[in-house]
């Protein structure tokens, strides 16, 4: 066998197996040097079949052996940088996933669909000279006079046609070359007609033959306004037919050029350019604390703690117009889609055009031009969720992680990372500012800014001196005592009529939509229950159905009950649904908008109900989680909890900290402005520290009280923590399964480490699948051991050999300290 000289691509290739995940030789042909580059996206010959992968080195030396070559590069521009192929490496090693499910999670969902390329003929190929161009060349321009365009793949099959020529085409606009998804275009082109000799028009039209009367009528629209029209707005206003306009560019009298147009999704929306305020001088301070390392351009962080209504988010804006100066980029992640219409509002009024925003509520088209905007180079500020924090930016100044506690920054799904962390190492990559924000920090970032490895800065009054609401707890058990059965205690009832009667709006918060919780027979006390897992149905009112709000299962709500054939089954708990429905009932004429899944799940609807809200229309917000916090109504002066401990009970040791943050940040929601604000909470567990705590607005008090708690039974952030979940269609297997596995790793975890289970996990059966879960704890400070266990873990993961047992490792308290010691902190 001969050697290959020359460049060698190293690939990671998209295979689906364990023992594949570690990057393969390729040969770089001759005509592909200058299109592979490390990020691209390339098909390669993997086995008999033709797989996608990623390029993430190049090397110049020779490997033995002879190496199979890369067929085709897939993008025009490769879609990862070197830094984020770097930082697919570090997620695979953090949080135990393949490689290529690393690297693709960075990319958009329209890229990873059904993928071709199109050759088309360019608008201006009709009137150039070809005397110059190949007969290869010719010979693929009459195909596509006659047939508009083909398959790339189609197009390299022409004799002497390959990706170098058709490149050199498009360059020189003889053809289009166009990325299709599906059968969508995935960039918008848009033909633009101008006047070729504006002054010669009358006379160009005094020449054409009496017959050309909409010729005629072309070129008198053009002698009125001689300014460049797009085609389609040009065809529509005079009604004119397409070849009319080609017949006169083709006589030389216009000239037209196509143009790539980026779908705007917010278009249609006026954006009045802001300037910065004026600071207090508490903001000021954390300001300057922001813009120090900026300045200095070194990797810093900085947790904001600042109480809700201090002004963070005017504190961002003047950072970010810092970083902007510098000619570097920001990267500003906002917990979920609820916050984005009032966000994008104050990032686009401020930063206009140069903002790029990613979220799911965008189309598939808009989202993939978002992001090609920021791989351009075209925008300096990238705003969404989760997601973004892999924007494809290559010179980052600063990354702000508004609301830096919310759980919707960790992934459900493979690869599990928690966006902080990812944050953290880009911030490092590129010496940025790392800015956490928020009124509740999780109890991990307050222990490690107490330890010094985060700038510990805090905003402790409002914007304008404004007062805390007076928050009030009302004992729920007393309630029931007095007689009272309804979902509203007196107090609540009271303070919302008087709320509505001044023309003041109130905000209602419940922690679950649909109707009601579950569905039980009184008769035999059985409840209504998933057929496919082990979690009881919600009754909704609407269509008077009962749903899994896990697997989608839905049935009509039964007339009597299944197991005992009772009429008396009947639908308890508190929903969103229901609440509203008391609501009417009980205050006959107050307007309420209620806003959870159900009812904000089409494009837009999030923004149409806020700002119906914002404008009046209503005199109560009512809604789940999505508006606990990020708005800001002038005239909202009450907030009610309805039941706040229904997170308090769940089997999940953060459920404390969830519950006084949500109870702090949805009291922030009241009193914003002139008028003061009141927050009236409903609670079964009146003497619970985290309610009492956020009641007394300590929030000190209660990281102290957490830490003894979290420390004393082994959580995180004092220990670091490996959940494994198996699951699989067969009870017996999975039990047998589970004990082996716990044995071996009984055997082989390193000493200082503790195994818990297997057990049942929360929701013992889901999807038709049973479930087990295990954890493994450990020293966070001993990252030798954590090294050990990661080890252990793939070893387990690769003596599996049942199809059908699924096997997830969820990773929680990736330890900052490690980070901090490799560059440089004490």
């Amino acid at each position: 066998m001969g050697t290959d000289a020359g460049l060698i691509a190293e690939v990671i290739v998209d295979v689906p197996a364990k023992a594949t995940d570690r990057p393969y030789d390729y040969r770089i042909p001759t005509e592909l040097f200058t299109e592979v580059q490390i990020g691209s996206r390339v098909k390669v010959p993997f086995g008999p079949q033709k797989r996608i992968g990623y390029v993430v080195n190049i090397k110049e030396r020779p490997a033995a052996g002879r190496l199979k070559s890369i067929q085709e590069v897939m993008d025009f521009a490769p879609p990862l940088t070197p830094e984020l192929v770097q930082l697919g490496f570090f997620m695979a090693n953090e949080y135990l996933c393949r490689t290529i499910t690393a690297l693709q999670s960075m990319i958009p969902a329209v890229l990873k669909g059904t993928y071709q390329k199109v050759v088309r003929l360019h608008p201006e190929a009709g009137r150039k000279e070809e005397t110059l161009l190949s007969l290869s060349a010719k010979s693929l321009l009459v195909h596509l006079r006659e047939q508009g365009e083909c398959a790339w793949e189609d197009a390299l099959r022409f004799a002497g046609v390959d990706a170098s020529l058709l490149r050199q085409l498009s360059e020189e606009k003889w053809v289009v070359l166009e990325e299709r998804v599906g059968d969508r275009v995935t960039k918008q082109k848009v033909i633009f007609v101008r006047p070729k000799k504006p002054e010669e028009l009358a006379n160009a039209a005094a020449s054409l033959s009496a017959r050309a009367v909409r010729q005629k009528e072309v070129l008198r629209f053009f002698e009125k306004r001689p300014q460049e029209i797009a085609l389609p707005d040009l065809l529509s206003e005079l009604g004119v037919a397409r070849s009319t306009v080609k017949t006169l560019v083709e006589a030389g009298f216009l000239e037209w050029e196509e143009r790539e147009l980026y779908r705007d999704p917010f278009a249609h929306r006026q954006f009045e350019r802001t300037a910065p305020l004026p600071l207090t001088p508490e903001q000021y301070q954390a300001f300057a604390s922001i813009v120090a390392p900026i300045r200095e351009r070194c990797f810093r962080s900085i947790l904001l703690h600042g109480v809700t209504g201090s002004g963070k988010t005017e504190i961002y804006l003047q950072a970010i117009a810092e970083v902007m100066q510098q000619g570097r980029e920001a990267i500003v992640l906002v917990p979920e889609i609820s916050l984005t219409p009032q966000m994008v509002d104050r990032f686009k009024s401020r930063f206009g055009d140069l903002v790029a925003v990613l979220h799911s509520g965008l189309s598939g088209g808009e989202r993939y031009d978002e992001w090609r905007k920021i791989r351009l180079g075209k925008v300096k500020v990238a705003i969404g969720a989760r997601s973004a924090i892999f924007a494809p930016f290559q010179n980052v100044g600063l990354i702000i992680i508004d609301e830096e506690h919310e759980s919707s920054y960790k992934q459900e799904e493979n690869p599990k990372y928690h966006a902080r962390d990812v944050a953290l190492w880009r911030a490092q990559h590129h010496g940025a500012a790392l800015v956490l924000g928020s009124a509740t920090p999780a109890v991990e970032t307050v222990v490690s800014a107490q330890q010094g490895w985060h700038e510990w800065v805090q905003l402790k009054e409002r914007v304008k001196g404004r007062p805390f609401p007076q928050m009030e707890i009302v004992d729920m058990r007393e309630e029931l005592r007095k007689g009272n059965r309804t979902m509203f205690s007196e107090r609540l009832k009271e303070e919302l009529l008087s709320c509505v009667n001044r023309g003041e709006q109130a905000v209602l918060f419940l922690n679950r939509r649909g109707f009601s919780t579950f569905v039980m027979c009184r008769e035999c006390g059985e409840a209504l229950v998933c057929p496919h897992c082990d979690i009881s149905l919600t009754y909704h009112q609407t269509n008077r159905t009962v749903r899994c709000h896990y697997c989608g299962f839905a049935q009509r709500m039964p007339g009597a009950c299944p197991h005992c054939q009772s009429k008396h089954i009947r639908h308890f708990g508190t929903g969103t649904q229901r609440v509203e429905e008391e609501l009417a009932r009980r205050f006959p004429g107050l307007r309420v908008i209620r806003m959870d899944v159900d009812t904000t799940s089409r494009k837009g609807a999030h923004e149409r109900l806020l700002n119906a809200f914002g404008s009046g229309k209503a005199d109560v917000l009512l809604g789940t989680q999505m508006i606990a916090k990020g708005l800001d109504f002038p005239q909202v002066t009450l907030v009610g909890v309805i039941a706040a401990d229904s997170m308090l009970h769940l089997p999940d040791f953060r459920a404390a900290e969830r519950t006084f943050q949500l109870l702090t940040q949805v009291s922030g929601r009241a009193g914003r402005h002139e008028k003061p604000g009141r927050v009236i909470i409903q609670t079964y567990s009146a003497d619970h520290y985290s309610i009492e705590r956020a009641v007394e607005h300590d929030s000190d008090g209660f990281y102290r009280q957490e830490s003894i708690i979290r420390k004393q039974h082994g959580y995180p952030p004092f220990y670091g923590l490996f959940t494994l979940l198996l699951s699989h269609p067969d009870r017996v297997s999975l039990m047998r399964q589970g004990q082996e596995m716990a044995r071996f790793l009984g055997k082989n975890l390193p000493k200082r480490t503790r195994l818990l289970g297997p057990v049942p996990a929360p929701i013992p059966r889901l999807k038709d699948r049973y479930r087990l879960q295990m954890l493994i704890k450990y020293p966070p400070l001993d990252e030798v051991t954590a090294e050990k266990c990661k080890i252990c873990l793939r070893e387990l993961e690769m003596r599996i050999d049942d199809g059908d047992l699924r096997f997830s490792i969820d990773r929680d308290g990736i330890v900052w300290e490690r980070s901090f010691h490799e560059n440089g902190h004490s």
